[in-house]
């Protein structure tokens, strides 16, 4: 069996393109694979478990359906969605992993991480992710009322858009030197991410060795699949 990577779908009822393209992804494809990963931003805004869950019913129903025919889905949080919590696994069947989070392919430890807190450039973004990431933020903001919630997260999106067009390409990539330092953190050659929107496969040396970054591209553009098989790693488009 293999085991496929995406990332940085971005799910919103104002996606409907994309939307359906993830709910066939899961039907046709996912079934395929014995563990599916996904490294971060499934959804555009995850506004609590409260409000997102209701919102994003039909999404969830699939995901439970495809869990449930015996393939093992795992969600890392990513900068539009972090507010997941328990009601969310156990209504859609996947299981929440922390970020990075390691795993092992035939032997060989890999790294996953959504991605964004290897931008370390983008000093204005990471003095936000600090205090927006912190425990007492969260659940400070999961105690807000459902208005202000919303209300909030228009916000955010309207903040990540902008940065997106206004900030260079250099900031909003990931530095080199963060990533040499999680890779050595957790004693790693090969490290996959998403975030950056950037779909590449990364050769360096790390330490004299050879390492690998691959870089997983957003949904909605192309539908990018990273596949493990037979201890290869395979791009699908």
């Amino acid at each position: 069996m293999s085991t496929c990577f995406i990332a940085d779908l971005h799910l919103s009822r104002n996606r409907p393109e994309a939307l359906q393209r993830f709910l066939d992804f899961l039907q046709q494809e996912a079934p395929k694979h014995q563990t599916l990963y996904i490294l971060g931003d499934l959804f555009d805004a995850w506004l609590g478990d409260d409000i997102s869950i209701p919102e994003h019913a039909s999404i969830l129903d699939r995901l439970q359906q495809t869990s449930a025919h015996g393939v093992t889905i795992r969600i890392q949080p990513g900068n539009h969605d972090f507010l997941y919590r328990a009601a969310f696994e156990e209504r859609s069947g996947c299981q929440l992993i922390p970020d990075p989070y390691l795993i092992t392919l035939d032997g060989a430890p890999v790294l996953l991480t959504h991605g964004d807190q290897l931008c370390t450039e983008d000093r204005q973004y990471q003095r936000y992710r600090s205090v927006i990431r912190h425990p007492l933020t969260e659940w400070i903001l999961l105690h807000l009322s459902r208005s202000l919630r919303r209300k909030l997260g228009r916000k955010l999106g309207q903040r990540s858009a902008h940065d997106k067009h206004h900030k260079s390409s250099a900031i909003m990539d990931v530095t080199p030197s963060a990533v040499d330092t999680l890779m050595r953190q957790h004693g790693v050659l090969q490290l996959i991410h998403g975030h950056t929107h950037r779909p590449a496969t990364h050769t360096f040396q790390l330490d004299q060795a050879e390492a690998t970054r691959i870089v997983l591209g957003e949904w909605e553009a192309e539908k990018s699949m990273l596949i493990y098989r037979s201890g290869s790693f395979l791009s699908a488009p």
